[in-house]
C-alpha cells in the first residue's frame, strides 16, 4: 500500500493518532463522470476528505464507514483501499487510512464539526482541497476505479 508522509518530526516517546476516513464518490448526475464529497471543517477553515479518529477497539474500515456517515450523512460501500497518510499533530505522529467508498443514499445535515458538503468533479475537488496530501488521493481514487 503507498504511503504519502510529511517531513515535520514528531515528538519523541508521542503516542499516535490513528484515523480511518473515505474519499467517497457518486456517479454524476451527467454524462459518464463521477462527483466527489468534500467536507468543510469550521474549526480548521478547511475542505477535506472526511475522515476521523478511531474509537478504543474499532477497526480502521469501521472507523471510515462511521466518520464518513457522521461528516457527510451519507451512507456508503467501501471499494479499494487507498494511500495512507502521515503526518504530525501537535508533536503527535498520525496515520489516515483511507478508502474509495460510494456514496448509497443519505442525506447532509450540518453539525459542529462539518458545516459544508460539497460534491465536486474530480479537477474540483482536486483545485478545493486545503492540504496537497488530499489532492493525491483524489488521483488515487481515480486510477482504483479505473
Amino acid at each position: 500500500m503507498t504511503t504519502v508522509s510529511e517531513k515535520t518530526p514528531a515528538t519523541p516517546g508521542a503516542r499516535p493518532i490513528r484515523a480511518a476516513g473515505c474519499v467517497l464518490w457518486r456517479p454524476a448526475g451527467y454524462g459518464d463522470g463521477l462527483e466527489i464529497a468534500l467536507v468543510g471543517r469550521p474549526r480548521y477553515g478547511d475542505w477535506s476528505h472526511p475522515k476521523g479518529k478511531l474509537k478504543p477497539g474499532e477497526s480502521f474500515r469501521a472507523a471510515a464507514v462511521r466518520e464518513t456517515v457522521e461528516e457527510t450523512g451519507m451512507t456508503c460501500t467501501l471499494g479499494p483501499r487507498l494511500p495512507t497518510v502521515h503526518y504530525v499533530v501537535d508533536g503527535h505522529p498520525k496515520e489516515v487510512r483511507y478508502w474509495a467508498a460510494e456514496a448509497t443514499g443519505g442525506d447532509f445535515t450540518p453539525n459542529r464539526e462539518v458545516d459544508r458538503l460539497l460534491w465536486l468533479t474530480p479537477e474540483a475537488a482536486r483545485a478545493r482541497v486545503t492540504q496537497e496530501r488530499d489532492r493525491g488521493l483524489v488521483d488515487a481514487l481515480l486510477e482504483a476505479l479505473r
